[in-house]
């Protein structure tokens, strides 16, 4: 009877970790965080981040990531206002998808506490424009069911791959700048968690 019980507390641990490892996972927005730089006037360079970012991973290891434009969060109201006006235009665009495919086997085969570098191929889908995103990302895993997932280095894109000229001079022109940079780097933290 005890080696009875014992085989199946065997099987259920079994049962559990492999459930955990084979998982969908379930992006934590208060843990997570996608921010990005503005550079204004040649070289005075801003943080901005967004407030509310939702994503997950399929157990097919399909990451979506979808970031809400309307909680653009820059520090500064009448701006925020005018980003999301002018620059976003959330009246039509109201969100920017992210889309990639991650082997599901290089989640399951994370040891608690590791570290790993990996390089994801992504689309980029922002202001009706989709573009080809290349993600370099060291993933941690800090127990069975909660991942960490942090841009190893930062992802720049171009204003004009997504037909946001017009909205950045209209920016510029009502601040009053003589500049503000086409380029801009993002950089983002994700808490993902076991569903």
């Amino acid at each position: 009877m005890k080696h009875l019980n014992k085989t199946i507390c065997l099987l259920g641990l079994l049962l559990t970790s492999s459930v955990a490892s084979a998982a969908s996972w379930q992006l934590d927005n208060g843990q997570s965080q996608l921010s990005f730089v503005s550079v204004k006037k040649n070289n005075i360079a801003e943080v901005h981040h967004f407030d509310w970012i939702a994503g997950s991973v399929n157990e097919a290891g399909e990451l979506a990531v979808e970031i809400d434009l309307t909680s653009v969060n820059t520090g500064i109201q009448i701006r925020d206002s005018r980003m999301k006006e002018f620059f976003f235009e959330v009246s039509a665009y109201p969100t920017a998808d992210l889309h990639a495919s991650i082997d599901p086997a290089f989640i399951s085969e994370l040891a608690v506490g590791q570290s790993k570098p990996l390089v994801v191929d992504a689309e980029l889908d922002l202001h009706g424009q989709q573009q080809a995103v290349n993600l370099a990302l060291m993933v941690t895993k800090i127990s069975e069911r909660e991942l960490l997932v942090v841009s190893n280095q930062p992802v720049i894109l171009n204003v004009a791959d997504f037909d946001l000229v017009k909205g950045l001079e209209k920016l510029r022109e009502l601040a009053g700048l003589p500049s503000i940079s086409q380029a801009v780097p993002v950089s983002f933290y994700l808490t993902l968690n076991a569903m």
